[in-house]
């Protein structure tokens, strides 16, 4: 059996007011409105994707949809696959067996688009979602999207393929997958993906973090605790190991695990989601589980109370997870998917200068600067267009009213045919030049300095000191300067509040 969203006899779409018509026979005619398979979802609207009677058993779901970004289709963009909420019923249950953003279900996180080729779950090309998880129903399935976004989900198409049968075996356990997060990980208590009462098999894990400190956060280990034990019988060596991956964690696509985005290593407001699936490892509990993660790891000097670089401290950053297992009876997990606003994650830079604010000639020298749009940035960047690197700079204003510790960097295009820049701030040279050569164009945050500014004026500048010998110009693309807030300890402990940032530079990694 399928449910699809093939066009239907009789129904009206992208003309107005649709007019739908989900039990009709497909339509097989020559007229192009014959192969409009797809549907818009109006913010705050509901779109059912499947609504059929049992028994039965769900084998593949395929969805597909425009990106986000502004298109001929879009023309101010749709909704990200983090503002859309996937929900499964079973059996008419109030409660949804399946809660979590469509992304994060299949192993895309942060609402950026990701190839993921594994067993369970493939993305081809990031853009087309397969999931191959079984998922039996007695006597109804229901499958949703909610969009959450205050833009469309553009041009959705599905397939969802399905086996009726005329009966299911009593003890049959029912599929389950279950989003949580928290903003920052809690003080002095383990990160929970899953806790439920009941008798199943625990299938796997998608994990997203985005880092608040310096430095690797990786170092806490899983704890699995089974049927009501006190103390976990699965306890692991790290999370990277969890992950089946050694001395950290990077970019990879495996049947059983994988890493579909890492973006930069160290840094403060790195991102990294994983996935591990245990289809041939499944752990097994017969009255209930609880999956857990410490949250330790290397951490700066200044976020130590004895101002030591240590690999086992408690970190503070951003976690949020998807469960995935089969139970029989009905699961206890309280956890339930916050709205889209809740889970987009906070900003951390309360400064923020955009580039492309600063294109009169006052802040910059010879050549042309002009807005540009790129898919990268959600608005436009500054593009600086030197044709030498003499008499080539920009700079970019921006004020401090507290004083307070941040973090000083650049959200900066690489490309092909872009110069090496060195950074000053208010005079003060920062470090080594910055090669912005890439041979495609990327965009990388750039960071500079750990301080604790005065209030006041501040003025960034970039002086083109040359090129790569690979890179065909001088240009620059810079979508911001931002000052990042640091943790709250570091203000607690105070370490570098009375240093000059001047005299003494420092970037903790």
């Amino acid at each position: 059996m399928r449910s699809t969203s093939t066009m239907r006899i009789g129904e009206v779409r992208r003309a107005g007011e649709e007019k739908l018509n989900p039990k009709a026979e497909p339509r097989g005619d020559l007229d192009e409105q014959s192969n409009w398979d797809n549907f818009r979802v109006a913010p705050g609207q509901t779109h059912v994707l499947l609504d059929e009677q049992g028994p039965g058993i769900i084998t593949h779901i395929w969805i597909t949809f425009l990106g986000p970004e502004p298109q001929d289709w879009a023309k101010n963009g749709s909704a990200n696959h983090q503002e859309m909420l996937l929900r499964m019923y079973w059996d008419g249950n109030p409660r949804p067996a399946v809660e979590a953003p469509l992304g994060d279900f299949f192993a895309n996180c942060f609402g950026q688009r990701r190839e993921v080729i594994s067993l369970p779950v493939v993305v081809e090309d990031a853009d087309a979602y397969n999931c191959f998880w079984q998922m039996p129903f007695r006597k109804s399935a229901r499958i949703e999207v909610i969009n959450q976004s205050e833009k469309p989900i553009s041009l959705l198409y599905y397939n969802i393929d399905w086996i009726k049968k005329k009966s299911l075996p009593k003890n049959t356990p029912y599929f389950y997958a279950q989003y949580r997060q928290e903003y920052p990980v809690e003080h002095g208590k383990d990160y929970v993906v899953l806790e439920t009462r009941g008798k199943g098999h625990y299938v796997g894990t998608v994990l997203a973090v985005r880092t608040r400190s310096p430095a690797w956060f990786g170092e806490g280990d899983e704890k699995i605790y089974l049927d009501g034990e006190a103390k976990a019988s699965i306890w692991g060596t790290g999370t990277e190991d969890y992950f089946l991956s050694a001395w950290g964690l990077k970019a990879a696509s495996t049947p059983y695990f994988g890493v579909p985005y890492f973006d930069q290593w160290g840094i403060v407001g790195s991102h990294t989601s994983a996935y591990r699936w245990h289809i041939n490892d499944p752990i097994v509990f017969n009255t209930g589980i609880k999956v857990t993660f410490e949250h330790f790891g290397w951490i700066a000097p200044d976020e130590n109370p004895n101002y030591k670089s240590t690999s086992w401290n408690e970190r503070e950053d951003d976690y949020s997870s998807v469960a995935f297992w089969y139970q029989t009876g009905q699961p206890t997990f309280t956890a339930r998917a916050p709205h889209a606003r809740e889970r987009a994650l906070p900003n951390l830079d309360p400064v923020i200068a955009f580039g492309r604010e600063f294109g009169n000639a006052e802040f910059h020298g010879t050549g042309q600067a002009v807005a540009q749009q790129l898919d990268l940035y959600p608005g436009p960047q500054l593009l600086y267009e030197p044709k030498t690197n003499q008499n080539a700079w920009l700079e970019i204003p921006f004020t401090v009213t507290n004083k307070q510790p941040f973090r000083l960097l650049l959200n900066l295009t690489k490309s092909y045919d872009f110069g090496q820049y060195q950074a000053f701030l208010n005079g003060i040279k920062l470090g080594e030049p910055v090669d912005l050569y890439s041979p495609k164009v990327i965009n990388e945050e750039v960071h500079l300095l750990d301080f604790w500014p005065e209030p006041g004026a501040y003025k960034l500048r970039l002086e083109c000191v040359g090129r790569n010998q690979a890179s065909t110009g001088y240009y620059c693309g810079l979508e911001s300067v931002r000052l990042r807030e640091r943790r709250p300890r570091v203000v607690r402990y105070g370490h570098d509040k009375g240093k000059d940032w001047r005299k003494n530079q420092v970037l903790y990694q």
